[in-house]
């Protein structure tokens, strides 16, 4: 049966990709699905954490891929306190999610002495809100290794992130926030564009789920993946 937005089960949420959105960074890419949207900016740095330096000699020069989350106060309804003293473990462990996910696809030693910091803030929120982040954060970091002149390509593959969950018993693609909040099974797919998987999170909200459940869930979850796939190139 229809989704409450009269989505099919396989259909992801309208998907708007804006390049170039703000000037003062590297690269910038505003990321919108659905009613969710992120702006995903990406800083360049010519030089690398401390703890990232070899103290072995002749040993090749390897770079750095980092991420930031936020969302802003009112990105959310009611308003979200802003993070000023201290990031909170939600906000900690999605942005740990993102730099996991970014670095995956990266040769740190074609990166060279430089640092990219890929900073997503969540303008709206309409659930989504991490795997919107690395998929637009990805193009945020294909946009920003342009600036360097390596010898070899910086990225191995792409990378997007889907989420998937069973809702009213039928395994769906994309959630927003309504399906999210009364979904049996929520589910987070990060994977490559050549299909790898990068990470898969997923949590039965009530009754434990099956084989047969979770397979359909990480075929709906490649189908997602493929469709962002093409959209980010």
């Amino acid at each position: 049966m229809p989704r409450h937005d009269d989505r099919t089960p396989e259909q992801l949420r309208p998907i708007c990709i804006q390049r170039g959105f703000t000037k003062t960074s590297v690269a910038s890419v505003l990321f919108q699905a659905g009613s969710t949207m992120v702006l995903c900016t990406a800083s360049l740095e010519k030089s690398i954490p401390p703890w990232r330096k070899s103290r072995v000699e002749g040993a090749p020069v390897l770079g750095w891929v980092t991420a930031e989350y936020n969302m802003l106060p009112g990105s959310t309804s009611p308003r979200k306190q802003r993070d000023r003293s201290k990031v909170d473990g939600r906000t900690t462990e999605i942005q740990r999610l993102i730099g996991r996910s970014l670095r995956a696809v990266v040769d740190f030693e074609a990166l060279g002495e430089h640092t990219i910091t890929i900073d997503c803030d969540v303008l709206q929120a309409d659930g989504g809100t991490r795997t919107a982040s690395i998929t637009g954060g990805y193009i945020a970091l294909a946009e920003a290794v342009k600036q360097i002149n390596s010898p070899r390509p910086i990225l191995r593959d792409s990378v997007a992130a889907i989420s998937v969950g069973v809702v009213d018993g039928t395994p769906v693609l994309d959630l927003d926030y309504k399906e999210d909040s009364t979904a049996e099974v929520d589910m987070n797919v990060i994977m490559t564009g050549a299909g790898k998987f990068i990470e898969v999170q997923g949590t039965a909200e009530g009754a434990p789920f099956d084989q047969d459940a979770l397979n359909a869930m990480l075929d709906l979850a490649k189908l997602g993946i493929r469709q962002l796939t093409k959209l980010q190139h």
